[in-house]
């Protein structure tokens, strides 16, 4: 008979009604504890998802008190460093929503303290669970692309900008970059291997959040609608990148894997103005390649499922829990990506190309 994993989560927001339906769907776990730094804001979270037995706090230093399994940390962007670490010292292990931090320094910490503790931190990039994701994988990493020597990957909503927490640099960091550019990345890097980024240089901009004929809550808008980017990595590799949540454009077209024996195109799934992006499934798949000198388009057939993405992220990291596994996508991996949204925001405050350190 399995244990019953005890789970606590910190931040009383929206995504974190969707960790409880997540925990709900799984055997022998159970939430005992929810904190929130508003007042009352746990307590009121606790009655909505109807969880009775939890506890609440307004102190999340209150619930790490506690014999937890784990935690899901839930909290506005600019909270994720202080909690994560903090939760990793009282010897929990961490499901933590992305962006993984704010800055390349908080999220190298974050890392250095999942490593010297022994517990894990795993982040949120539920659209890997997508298993046309691992497709791209396996066709990137086969070799049959030959070297890849220029990636693109991004996308673009026509409309889409969020509100809230969302739109505030102070409490977000970054905008559309880190709520939604963080999955393109992922896709990408992670179908790569994860190589290590050397520089960026940078444009952004936010023409539209702050445009009241375009945003409801313009007067406060303050973190960037549109970002662009070339980044190198080791091994003579470059990657453009593009995001953007609002646009006067249907696309911002596929993400592509250029090599020197085959390509690789990807389009997002979903219709509409606010997709367009990898923040879901993945809606096709080409590979380009010549066959006796002749070029040759194959659509490589995707996988029909009904995955909840949401749903398998956090299954992923309950098993790992029960059964001493790695983090399934771990905080020391994606420091990278945390290191290329900490580069662009970087370059595009002083309009050139800046370096990217990273620890050995």
């Amino acid at each position: 008979m399995n244990k019953t994993l005890k789970i606590g989560i910190i931040g009383g927001g929206g995504i974190a009604g969707a960790h409880v339906r997540a925990y709900r769907e799984l055997a022998d776990v159970e939430i005992v504890a929810v904190a929130d730094a508003v007042p009352g804001k746990a307590a009121q979270f606790i009655d909505f998802w109807k969880i009775p037995s939890a506890q609440a706090f307004d102190d999340y230093r209150q619930l790490l008190e506690l014999d937890l399994d784990g935690v899901s940390i839930c909290t506005p962007n600019v909270a994720h460093h202080r909690t994560t670490v903090d939760s990793l010292l009282a010897g929990k292990n961490v499901m933590l929503e992305k962006p993984m931090s704010v800055t390349l320094e908080e999220a190298i910490e974050m890392a250095q303290t999942a490593k010297k503790t022994g517990f894990m931190l795993n982040v949120g990039f539920q659209p890997r669970y997508d298993p046309n994701m691992k497709i791209i994988q396996d066709v990137v990493q086969s070799g049959q692309l030959g070297k890849v020597y220029y990636v693109e990957t991004g996308g673009g909503r026509r409309r889409g900008m969020p509100g809230g927490t969302f739109i505030s640099k102070e409490i977000a960091g970054a905008g559309a970059m880190a709520d939604i550019g963080c999955y393109s990345l992922d896709m990408a890097l992670n179908a790569m291997g994860y190589p290590k980024p050397l520089t960026v240089s940078a444009y952004s901009s936010n023409y539209f959040g702050t445009n009241p004929l375009y945003h409801t809550e313009a007067s406060r808008f303050d973190v960037e609608d549109f970002g662009v980017a070339m980044i190198r990595f080791e091994d003579d590799l470059v990657l453009n990148f593009k995001i953007s949540w609002a646009m006067h454009m249907d696309t911002l077209g596929p993400t592509l894997f250029l090599g020197t024996d085959g390509g690789l195109k990807v389009t997002p799934a979903g219709k509409g103005p606010w997709s367009g992006v990898f923040d879901g499934n993945v809606g096709s798949i080409a590979y380009f390649h010549d066959v006796r000198g002749h070029h040759t388009e194959s659509q490589i057939p995707l996988i029909d499922h009904k995955l909840n993405l949401f749903n398998e992220k956090v299954r992923d990291f309950v098993e790992a829990v029960r059964d001493g596994k790695p983090a399934p996508i771990p905080g020391e991996q994606i420091v990278r990506n945390q290191a290329i949204i900490d580069g662009i925001i970087r370059s595009s405050l002083i309009k050139r190309e800046v370096a990217i350190e990273l620890p050995n």
